[in-house]
């Protein structure tokens, strides 16, 4: 089974993370960190709204990675292909990177994301908080929520579970395992 919490910079897919991490039902899962701090760390690139080809190339490569890693496995990621396309489609919109980019985000996007059982969006109803990485970027943000919700209701038209969590941690906690458990039953 493969899960992935998906949704703007600081909207809690990393604490919603670490909190799953202590749940009965994610005993067997492997979780997989975000993506883009990866990628920062392990090449000095530009991200958010710096990002530029280099940058969207290797984000997109380290999300087919991981899909070809952990294809079979059960696996909590931090992150999935959904948020990869939607920050190049951003990139790309503000003249941050070529359409050929776009074009092969938009190709590993169509592979991947019917691998996903469940896209866990994290509604953007949590301030914006600066940790030295994220952008704190109001503007980027609102921009980058709006082109989630076109991807989110493409999405929904192909039959793809997109559920949104919003609330408090625990609100959030316990729509995640109601759905996670009632998927993992099927």
């Amino acid at each position: 089974m493969i899960i992935s919490f998906s949704g703007a910079q600081s909207t809690g897919k990393t604490t919603l993370l670490e909190k799953c991490r202590d749940e009965q039902i994610f005993k067997d899962f492997e979780f997989i960190p975000e993506v883009t701090r990866l990628i920062k760390r392990k090449f000095d690139v530009n991200i958010n709204e710096s990002g530029d080809d280099i940058t969207q190339l290797c984000i997109i490569n380290q999300h087919l990675e991981n899909y070809i890693k952990h294809k079979n496995s059960n696996v909590v990621m931090d992150r999935c292909i959904l948020d990869g396309i939607v920050y190049t489609q951003y990139l790309y919109n503000n003249n941050r990177i070529s359409k050929w980019v776009l074009d092969y985000a938009k190709e590993m996007y169509s592979k991947l994301v019917g691998d996903l059982d469940i896209i866990f969006y994290t509604n953007p109803d949590i301030p914006l908080v600066d940790d030295g990485e994220r952008s704190i970027n109001k503007a980027f943000r609102d921009d980058i929520i709006s082109i989630f919700e076109i991807y989110i209701n493409e999405l929904h038209q192909y039959g793809i579970e997109v559920v949104d969590v919003s609330g408090s941690v625990e609100e959030r906690i316990k729509i995640i395992l109601k759905n996670t458990i009632e998927k993992h039953n099927q």
